[in-house]
């Protein structure tokens, strides 16, 4: 996709450029892996150990506390998907061990939610075998596309993803992805609460270039390259969590929750009484800022 500049009434298309290796690529990754992804960075080259005899590119946390391994492919590395798959692999069988890095990392005990580890792969291009293999599996992976521009301008795209919820996928790891749905989550709620939270969802997924993503046991959880909201529910409420604490919020519905962790730092309460129009209102302040 062409990128153009603005300067004095006139535009100029930027030239596509790349970086000089794969490491390049992924310093610049790692040191914004907030802004990019919202994933919080853990540990570049981190040791399998000479059982496993490799070296995963990057480890991190994501919004909800899911474990996170990034894979790169600068060259032609066409084994990209094997490997991270293989390292995906190794992370199940090695729970402790990433258990300790998170504390070494950020200095307190941490809930890992184990049951959606993702899988990111990065890469100038795919091809169309590799968007083929991963519709075929049953794991939670990513396909992003990164170019560089002249002037420093970096942009990445979505160009595929698989879920473990996919039945219809093969499943290559042994991780022991844990099943939700739609149902899952609104059956712990009202059904007058269930009908707001379809009216809001059917108004987010309007939006563009947005996952929607079920499979979490606590929540519905919507994001571009990062998370912009995340439903949980309750018996007489739906708790929604967004970006920030502080939005265009006349009505002063939005709570400050920034002392709570990281990640979101904006909450709502959702009864039946509330303005769906004016939740979507804040929901999509909240997706604006992920653009």
């Amino acid at each position: 996709m062409p990128i153009f500049k603005t300067e004095n009434n006139k535009i100029k298309q930027l030239k596509a450029s790349n970086f000089r290796s794969e490491r390049e690529l992924q310093n610049l990754v790692e040191n914004n892996l907030e802004e990019i992804f919202g994933v919080k960075f853990i540990h570049s080259e981190f040791s399998t150990g000479e059982k496993y005899g490799g070296r995963i590119d990057t480890l991190g946390l994501d919004e909800n506390n899911s474990p996170v391994i990034i894979e790169y492919k600068w060259g032609e590395k066409d084994n990209v998907i094997n490997q991270g798959l293989f390292y995906l692999d190794w992370l199940a069988d090695h729970k402790g061990d990433f258990q300790i890095i998170i504390e070494k990392k950020l200095g307190k005990k941490i809930k890992i939610d184990w049951s959606q580890p993702r899988l990111i792969l990065i890469a100038s291009s795919f091809n169309r075998y590799d968007k083929y293999a991963i519709n075929r599996m049953s794991e939670n992976i990513e396909l992003w596309t990164y170019t560089l521009y002249e002037d420093g301008i970096f942009g990445v795209n979505i160009e595929g993803s698989s879920q473990a919820s996919d039945k219809k996928g093969r499943r290559i790891t042994k991780i022991d992805y844990a099943k939700y749905n739609l149902n899952y989550h609104l059956n712990k709620t009202s059904k007058d609460l269930q009908k707001k939270f379809n009216e809001i969802r059917e108004k987010i997924l309007e939006l563009s270039n947005i996952q929607e993503k079920l499979e979490q046991k606590s929540g519905i959880t919507y994001k571009t390259t990062k998370s912009f909201a995340r439903f949980e529910f309750r018996k007489n409420s739906i708790n929604l969590l967004l970006r920030e604490p502080e939005y265009n919020d006349s009505r002063k519905l939005v709570r400050d929750v920034t002392s709570f962790g990281w990640g979101y730092k904006g909450l709502v309460k959702i009864n039946k009484e509330t303005d769906i129009d004016y939740l979507f209102y804040l929901v999509k302040q909240s997706y604006k800022e992920t653009l």
